[in-house]
Formats: C-alpha cells, sequence, structure tokens
C-alpha cells in the first residue's frame, strides 16, 4: 500500500474550552511579541510569544529545540493555567510550545518545513485562539477552516501558505511533541497507519532549503551543525544539475 496518499491533516477529537482559552490569552496579549525571524518568507505582521522551550527561555521562538536542554514552560505560563492543560492533555513529549499571530493583512508566502510530519517521527498541532472567515490556510492545495478551540494536525512537509484577510488578527496555539504510542493510537484511529510515510515523490526546492538553513543557523546550536552541513550539500548538488 506505499501508493496510498500521505495524511496532510487531520482534525483530531478535541474541543477546547474558547472561553479559557481567551482568559488566560487575556495575560500575554499586551506581552512582548517577538517578530518571526525570517523576514524573507512573509508579508506584514507574524510574531511569537514562547510557551515550552528549551530551559524555558522566553526569547526563543525556534520549533526546533536543542536536545541536550531540558523542555520547560517560560515564566509568562505563571499566569496560563488553561494553556498548561491543554499542552498537557497531549500524552506525548513536548518538544516546543508557542502563540503564532498573524497580523491583519498579513501573509505567509508558500514554504515547505523539513520532516515534521507525523512519519518523521514528530507532529504539529494547531489549536486556534481567535480567528476569522477570512483566514486562508492553504496545506497541500486544500484550504482548512480551523474554527476556535479545534485542534489540528498539520503534516508541513506539504506545500503550505497562510493569509489574514480578515479584519482581526489570527492567533494559534502551536504544539510540537513526539511521536508515542499514545499519538500513535490516537492517529491510526483516524487514517490508516500505511498513510503515514515520507512524502517521497516531492523534492525540496532551493528556496525552501534555504530559508530551513537560515532558521537552522539562528539557533547556533551544536545538535543543529550536522543537519546544516548535509543540507549545504544538497544546495551544492541541486546548483549542480
Amino acid at each position: 500500500m506505499r501508493d496510498l496518499k500521505t495524511t496532510a491533516s487531520l482534525k483530531l477529537p478535541f474541543l477546547f474550552d474558547i472561553d479559557k482559552l481567551l482568559y488566560d490569552y487575556a495575560f500575554v496579549v499586551n506581552q512582548h511579541w517577538i517578530p518571526h525571524f525570517n523576514t524573507s518568507g512573509y508579508e506584514g505582521e507574524w510574531k511569537a510569544i514562547p510557551l515550552y522551550t528549551s530551559n524555558g527561555d522566553a526569547s526563543n521562538i525556534y520549533a526546533f529545540q536543542n536536545d541536550n536542554n531540558t523542555i520547560q514552560e517560560t515564566p509568562i505560563m505563571n499566569d496560563c493555567n488553561y494553556f498548561r492543560e491543554v499542552i498537557n492533555s497531549f500524552q506525548s513529549p513536548i518538544l516546543s510550545a508557542r502563540l503564532l499571530r498573524l497580523g491583519v493583512g498579513a501573509e505567509i508566502k508558500p514554504h515547505r518545513d523539513y520532516q515534521l510530519g507525523y512519519e518523521d517521527g514528530s507532529f504539529r498541532i494547531h489549536i486556534p485562539i481567535v480567528t476569522n472567515n477570512q483566514v486562508q490556510f492553504i496545506l497541500n492545495d486544500e484550504q482548512l477552516n480551523m474554527l476556535p478551540g479545534e485542534c489540528w494536525y498539520t503534516n508541513v512537509n506539504y506545500l503550505h501558505s497562510v493569509a489574514n484577510k480578515g479584519t482581526e488578527d489570527r492567533v494559534h496555539l502551536v504544539i510540537d511533541a513526539i511521536r508515542n504510542e499514545w499519538s500513535d493510537a490516537l492517529f491510526y484511529s483516524l487514517a490508516p497507519k500505511e498513510s503515514f510515510h515520507p512524502i517521497q515523490e516531492e523534492t525540496d526546492s532551493p528556496e525552501t532549503i534555504r530559508l530551513i538553513l537560515n532558521e537552522l543557523k539562528h539557533q547556533n546550536e551544536p545538535a543543529s551543525k550536522q543537519l546544516i552541513h548535509e543540507m549545504e550539500q544538497t544546495l551544492i548538488k541541486l546548483a549542480s544539475k
């Protein structure tokens, strides 16, 4: 069954309390939001507040974390009891948790992330807190209509983009976690096990590889050095074709 299409997204069977999400969000809405570092990858305002990072570093907005450090809550979580409850409801080790805010009129350009599908051993969850019906989240040529309090898995190895054409900011709680037996039971109850395999027919474009390299180099983490080297070699090979 290797010809079975890889699962690009799943609406998970969780519905979180939107009033409680908004209550916690009120504690952080006026805090310092950190602009996303990859300024070439978006237009307008795209900012983050880290909730779980390596050693609880409140300045670290990266999805990739240093494996040598412990993932801990950032100080802002002291006021966010429901965010903690939501995050802890996933019985898988957490890699990172962030609030991501896409401003009115902002657009994240089409791109693919690197090894962030379920088949790669981790998974990304989106939980909308504030959104509107003019947000266009396109993943693998399909528009995902994610409503407040819902919970979605997105395989961001696929080409995806987001545009906020509404009149209010879009805010998501975004969680990255490690695949384990608990998540396998959940995901396989929603889609065939055989549908979680690498996207073999697609190849990263040089632009996508450069965007990923930019993120990895900004981390300046020893664990990223080998991956940076491998991706730089891939760019050299693509340039020689």
